[in-house]
């Protein structure tokens, strides 16, 4: 503990950390107040159905927990960051088959600003889809004709489509700052924060049925909270495993000179887990299409989509966990370009010791990226449907959702990312990082 509050003063000294620090607090607190605020002409004390809809539906309750709760407030950031994630994903890819994306990827800084103003205009293409279809779900989901203050008419609908499209591309902006004047990812610090938010209250819930209700008692949650940190320590190990591929570096001689530094042996990283939480977010997508099936007028089919529907249900667990393996072979392979990777190990003069470069060489490591996302695919399937084994075991659903899945992957990744961040700050200062002891280092002359 000493040493964590020696790393804790050292950040403090430095002002350019600490001032980023500070920005990257401010901006999310801003976001944190912005999504408590309510559509106007919504009256938000009638809004207990819309709360209870989402506890209920499984589905609507992770839609909720991604938008820290603003989703069943009818908050001006009921859509959060959600369609910019959309976007981004579409535009991803997109790029494998555009070849006008691919240059784009190929130029450098000037072709990433022109992706990011491509990403902006579709997720505004996809919010004026989504706004309207999440308006037009409130009367559905439990918001009375009453708590519309103003009628549900055209200027109801005209306001809060722009006001839902505003939000959005607010929380897109202030995304944005965090990445260039704070600290981490603002778009992810900004959805790990909108799933901390419930946090607190759903532990609170599970620790009041446990004492209260003489479920258990406090043997039973303190039995929960190892468990799932367990569950953090195992989504850690699947986030930082990788896969070191030795690489000899070429032979460096200096023009008229006869020294000749000697090769060098380096690594190339490859991780176990090299889709990261995306192919979580592709499967839960597909998922919503069997639940549809709940509102068919066939029996069978009508019986087939109200199982889907549970998320904790067996049968949606095992197809939940077989798409997220499928997707992770496919977003590896569009993401990891082994045979770029070749070509420049090949231009670059170094080689991996016993593989010929060139073609041998993509093979090799395509070879080796197939291995290990097996067991990768199959670790983090695992996590993602271990929510459900938590919820039969007893625990409430919005406690047992934090055991796994997207949201523990989603925290765990961007908490090590941001601690990474501060880390190269802190050594670039000369002092140890945050996972490390918390002395000054000599400064090398």
């Amino acid at each position: 503990m000493k040493k964590f509050i020696t790393t804790i003063q050292d950040i403090w000294k430095i002002e350019e950390l600490r001032n980023r620090i500070m920005i990257t607090l401010g901006l999310m607190v801003v976001y944190r107040l912005a999504a408590q605020v309510p559509l106007p002409g919504i009256d938000p004390t009638q809004l207990t159905g819309l709360q209870s809809s989402t506890d209920s539906n499984n589905l609507l309750g992770l839609l909720t927990a991604f938008t820290g709760g603003a989703f069943a407030q009818a908050s001006v950031m009921a859509l959060g960051i959600m369609p910019y994630i959309s976007a981004s994903i579409v535009v991803q890819l997109m790029g494998i088959a555009v070849p006008y994306l691919q240059k784009l990827q190929k130029e450098g800084e000037s072709g990433r600003k022109k992706i990011n103003q491509i990403t902006r205009w579709l997720t505004i293409a996809i919010l004026v889809i989504q706004a309207p279809a999440y308006l037009g779900s409130l009367p559905s989901l439990g918001v009375p004709e009453s708590a519309f203050l103003l009628g549900f008419g055209p200027m109801f609908w005209f306001s809060s489509i722009l006001l839902l499209t505003t939000g959005t591309i607010f929380a897109m902006w202030l995304g944005e700052r965090i990445t260039d004047k704070g600290i981490g990812n603002g778009i992810s610090l900004l959805i790990m924060i909108g799933i901390i938010a419930r946090l607190p209250s759903t532990f609170m819930e599970e620790l009041y049925s446990r004492t209260e209700q003489t479920n258990g008692g406090l043997l039973m949650v303190l039995i929960e909270v190892i468990f799932w940190l367990l569950a953090i320590l195992a989504c850690v190990f699947l986030v930082t495993a990788v896969r070191q591929v030795a690489v000899q570096v070429a032979r460096r001689t200096v023009a008229g000179s006869k020294d000749v530094g000697q090769g060098a042996r380096q690594y190339i990283p490859l991780k176990l887990n090299s889709s990261g939480v995306m192919p979580i977010i592709f499967a839960q997508a597909l998922m919503f299409v069997p639940a549809l099936l709940a509102k068919s007028e066939n029996s069978t089919l009508k019986a087939i989509g109200i199982e889907f529907q549970n998320m904790f249900g067996f049968w949606y667990s095992l197809l939940f966990a077989v798409l997220i393996i499928i997707f992770s072979y496919f977003y590896t392979a569009i993401t990891i370009p082994t045979n770029k990777m070749a070509d420049d190990l090949k231009r670059s003069g170094s080689f991996i010791p016993g593989v010929r470069p060139g073609k041998e060489t993509a093979e090799y490591l395509d070879t080796i990226l197939s291995r290990i996302t097996l067991p990768g695919s199959i670790f983090l399937a695992l996590l993602a449907i271990l929510p459900a084994f938590v919820f039969m075991a007893g625990v409430q659903q919005g406690w047992a959702l934090f055991y796994g899945g997207t949201s523990l992957i989603i925290m765990v990744g961007v908490a090590i990312d941001t601690i990474q961040q501060i880390n190269a700050h802190l050594l670039n200062h000369h002092y140890d990082g945050l996972m490390k002891t918390s002395k000054k280092r000599k400064s090398v002359v």
